[in-house]
């Protein structure tokens, strides 16, 4: 099946337990990581906070990439719920809370809609570390037409890829919870609607998606 327009820019070509191949042949983890509201801290909280990043950022001996995607959500379907309960209620009393907790909410936020926040680390693993050179040409040939099936990386050298890469992951975890932040892998079924959501972004702040399945990066 011929590349979809978006599909031929993208340098994923598949997505396989979690893990990101890209079409150069390296693989990539994504972590999702919490924040902590860093402003109101202590002095002396922010400035542990800084020195155990700084300590963490100095102990990589391998990049990494942090990414902040900022979204509009739309929280009209919100409104109009409240708007329905407020109808429903039977109490007087609890259908003007309800109208003046609806009318609280719609000023509070201009324009029916809020900005959120998610933070990212792109962990990378380069197949050379463990094939070389020569081994990679052997797994991958760039200059040949292979079929799907022979162009994938055999299991057990993949399983062996996924665990360097896996305690790539954990490192920085661990490095990040030092920081007081939390840092999970997101899933195959996760990736897939995080890069959905990248490229419709109109229809996911509306939080419209379509069933997460596999056969959408074909």
């Amino acid at each position: 099946m011929a590349e979809s327009a978006t599909q031929a820019f993208l340098e994923v070509k598949d997505i396989k337990e979690g893990i990101l191949l890209l079409k150069d042949n390296t693989i990539r983890g994504i972590l999702m990581v919490s924040s902590i509201n860093f402003a109101l801290k202590s002095e002396e909280e922010q400035t542990a906070i800084i020195y155990a990043f700084q300590n963490f950022l100095n102990s990589l001996d391998f990049f990494c990439q942090i990414v902040i995607q900022s979204r509009n959500i739309n929280i009209t379907p919100y409104l109009v719920s409240l708007k329905d309960l407020e109808e429903r209620q039977t109490s007087t009393l609890m259908r003007e809370q309800t109208s003046s907790y609806r009318e609280f909410i719609k000023n509070m936020v201009v324009g029916d809609t809020v900005m959120t926040k998610s933070f990212y680390v792109v962990v990378p693993y380069n197949l050379m570390e463990i094939f070389g050179a020569k081994g990679i040409a052997k797994q991958f040939d760039i200059f040949k037409k292979k079929s799907d099936t022979q162009d994938q990386m055999k299991d057990d050298d993949f399983q062996r890829c996924k665990t360097q890469l896996w305690q790539r992951m954990e490192y920085v975890s661990m490095g990040l919870r030092r920081c007081g932040l939390e840092a999970v892998p997101l899933t195959t079924p996760e990736l897939i609607e995080l890069f959905w959501s990248i490229h419709h972004p109109d229809q996911a702040e509306v939080g419209y998606y379509p069933e997460i399945l596999p056969e959408l990066l074909k």
